[in-house]
């Protein structure tokens, strides 16, 4: 076969090299063609920016205590964690979403689609946003250069901090212009759908994202000297400006899979599985149940029942704590399920949210709080349950296994505002009444995370956390408290097998000779 194709290279060398460019478009299938228009790449970046939040949310809930194993088994909820855990949080947007978005800037930039511009930057952001809060210091000045770099160096967080900002307000700029400045349709369902299926065309809900995840991003700088007086007016004044209600909700619908396509259902639903096997079993943590049951022993708010209880767990789930045999197992079609699957948030054709309304209030409630506005404070605050109550609470059912929603009335949502388990003054308003039922509502999103390390898994703030048993003594045994916690996911196992030396350099710059010593180590907007 070699002599063929050196025969053939031999040939189009020569005068013959036309005829020779007409012989080899045999090979160039029509139906698969080598350059794509914007509208075919923007989608591919959105639904993998989503898939790789969607995968570290197979990790993070147990680091939250969300959820808990059944079994104990020296796994996630017990802090040991791998290179896999980080896998496809950097390979999504490495491999995927960025590298989609970044040709469909290209071509949108050369055509003038200036939408497409600005949404391929705001959603190469928001997933660079997410690698590096869950992972560190992660390559970007010279990452994406294919052939020409196999081992980009890592850049410090604070670099990349930078650059997630300064994609998002390039952002804005290209989705602020006019229409008649974008030159191809931002959305089409016709001859199949294409370009923007976040949000259908609607680039002032672009604009609203941009804003309300550029306030999230500024809030994790917390602990930082200049935030009350500097940074935390930036972030009042970008969630006045950013999302309006839940109809602004960054998420993706579910689907059934149609081939050729596979795995568009929940990831946490039960066809895809991931908690129905005996290793990956998994329950509630009784650190969600007390704050949802006021009848559960333990409960945060005796005799307050959330009418999101029903809805997030099951009437009967009981919940465990970490590395402890326990939890409330169901019947269902697949075989060893667990309640977890009744959860609404498990519903095969549910959604994933990335951020949402219910966030950007909460986010509002503690900056106004920090700043001294608690009256602002307790009205953002009461919108944040209200809203989540709202968004949950529209009833509906999932198949498998059958369990049909109940909606949440506004008496029922009245009740629970005016109930002890929310602050009814601003005087009665503290960090662990707003931190506790923005926890609620952001059941099984990867950015509680970011909220138990900015206030170091407090157990003033955060009072249902319980240390897991059998926690490895490299953890466990750390004199302060915060550092008996996981700070960081390891990197990534692809990055260790092919960017080893400067995997090498990032455990040398935190001082860690190990994995355990690692993933303890605080980020840089972890820190004053």
């Amino acid at each position: 076969m070699k002599k063929y194709i050196l025969a053939l290279g031999l040939l189009c060398s020569g005068g013959l090299l036309t005829s020779c460019e007409s012989f080899l478009d045999v090979n160039n299938d029509p139906n698969n063609p080598a350059d794509a228009t914007p509208n075919f790449l923007l989608p591919g970046a959105i639904s993998q920016a989503f898939q790789q939040q969607m995968f570290t949310s197979l990790t993070t809930p147990y680091i939250t205590q969300y959820i808990v194993r059944r079994t104990p088994q020296a796994s996630t909820d017990q802090f040991f964690l791998t290179t896999g855990n980080g896998n496809n949080t950097l390979n999504y947007f490495y491999y995927w979403s960025a590298g989609n978005a970044r040709e469909a800037l290209k071509t949108a930039e050369a055509e003038g689609s200036v939408y497409y511009v600005g949404a391929s930057k705001i959603i190469t952001a928001m997933g660079l946003a997410h690698a590096t809060d869950m992972l560190g210091d992660v390559p970007y000045s010279e990452a994406f250069q294919g052939a020409q770099n196999y081992t980009p160096k890592y850049d410090p967080q604070e670099q990349v901090y930078q650059s997630i900002q300064q994609l998002l307000d390039e952002g804005i700029v290209e989705l602020s212009k006019p229409a008649s400045a974008n030159f191809r349709a931002f959305y089409s369902t016709s001859p199949s759908v294409s370009g923007d299926i976040l949000y259908r065309g609607d680039p002032q809900k672009w604009v609203r994202l941009a804003k309300a995840l550029k306030a999230r991003q500024l809030l994790h700088l917390s602990k930082k000297a200049n935030f009350t007086a500097q940074v935390a007016p930036q972030i009042l004044k970008l969630v006045a400006e950013s999302f309006t209600g839940k109809a602004d909700d960054a998420q993706l619908q579910f689907q059934a899979p149609v081939a050729p396509l596979t795995g568009t259902t929940n990831i946490f639903g039960t066809t895809r599985a991931n908690f129905a096997n005996a290793t990956t079993s998994a329950t509630y943590s009784a650190n969600i149940i007390k704050y949802l049951n006021g009848n559960a022993p333990g409960a945060t708010y005796p005799g307050v029942v959330d009418p999101r209880f029903p809805i997030i767990a099951t009437a009967n789930s009981t919940g465990t704590d970490p590395g402890v045999a326990g939890g409330t197992p169901i019947s269902a079609a697949t075989g060893n399920a667990t309640d977890f699957y009744s959860s609404w948030y498990a519903r095969d054709l549910g959604y994933f949210e990335v951020i949402t309304y219910h966030e950007v209030k909460f986010i509002e409630a503690e900056v106004k709080f920090i700043t001294g506005d608690k009256a602002g404070a307790l009205t953002a605050y009461r919108e944040g349950i209200r809203a989540h109550m709202d968004k949950i609470g529209v009833g509906g059912s999932n198949a498998s296994p059958a369990v049909t929603f109940a909606p949440i009335s506004a008496q029922q949502i009245t009740d629970y505002l005016n109930s002890a388990a929310v602050a009814q003054t601003p005087d009665q308003l503290d960090l662990k009444r707003i931190m506790e039922q923005k926890y609620i509502a952001m059941f099984l999103n990867p950015e509680s995370w970011s909220d138990l390390r900015r206030y170091d898994f407090d157990p003033s703030i955060y009072v249902n956390l319980r240390y897991p048993v059998g926690v490895n003594a490299a953890l466990a045994n750390q004199a302060e408290y915060k550092n008996r916690w996981p700070r960081r996911l390891l990197p990534a196992l692809t990055e260790t097998q092919y960017n080893p030396q400067n995997v090498a350099a990032l455990y040398a710059a935190v001082g860690a000779s190990n994995d355990f010593e690692y993933i303890n180590k605080p980020m840089w907007w972890d820190q004053p």
